[in-house]
């Protein structure tokens, strides 16, 4: 029986990966680096330090890593702000309202200022009793840590959470946590290993499926 529900951000909430690389291919040019070929091999569904490493250069000292990671955030955050509603993953606004009855979280790798950014621009913030940022926990996904960590905090098990992810990485981090797992093909065009994918949250199998977890009860509104 589902007793929460779980979302990652990038990709699941907004619909931010095409500008994410396009903040990733204007940092590095401002520091006369190209951006590789097949850019979201290295930026999808990872760790921003991660990311800096692999793009800007793993020789790279703590403090320096976090700096370019923030001074790239920060310039994503710019480019989004005008169009941010208009990226948001089409119909997640009104899904959260129709599953506000069940204890919502925001699991998500990213960086606490563009985790704040995005809900509170979008107004989403009020629908999350628990939002988590890659920076709350010791290993970043694939690793389990910070689904299971959103379930505690939501006080309940981990096997009854549903977590809505966009990336293979995000995918095994809530499988090895116990969650089921509902993949949004937003970034990838397949996700080995969901129980369902959907294209957005308005795929009429969505409320279905989600209907059927819970034993046929149908939605209300919290």
């Amino acid at each position: 029986m589902i007793a929460a529900l779980v979302f990652d951000l990038d990709g699941v909430i907004v619909d931010s990966n095409a500008m994410h690389v396009r903040a990733w291919e204007r940092y590095l040019a401002m520091h006369g680096r190209p951006l590789p070929p097949h850019p979201g091999s290295f930026i999808f569904g990872r760790h921003n330090d991660e990311i800096v490493r692999a793009l800007v250069g793993d020789h790279l000292r703590p403090e320096e890593v976090k700096a370019h990671g923030a001074a790239k955030e920060a310039l994503y955050r710019q480019m989004m702000r005008p169009v941010l509603r208009e990226h948001l993953v089409p119909g997640v606004v009104e899904f959260l309202e129709r599953w506000s009855h069940l204890p919502l979280a925001v699991a998500s790798n990213a960086e606490r200022a563009n985790v704040e950014f995005v809900l509170e621009e979008a107004g989403l913030q009020p629908w999350f009793r628990v939002v988590l940022d890659g920076g709350q926990v010791l290993a970043p996904k694939p690793d389990p840590a910070i689904y299971r960590e959103a379930a505690r905090r939501l006080g309940v098990a981990p096997e009854s959470c549903v977590v809505f992810e966009d990336s293979p990485a995000g995918v095994a981090a809530a499988q090895a946590a116990g969650a089921q797992v509902v993949g949004l093909l937003t970034t990838y065009r397949e996700l080995p290993g969901v129980m369902l994918a959907v294209r957005d949250f308005r795929d009429p199998e969505l409320e279905g499926w989600l209907r059927a977890q819970m034993g046929g009860c149908g939605t209300r509104r919290g």
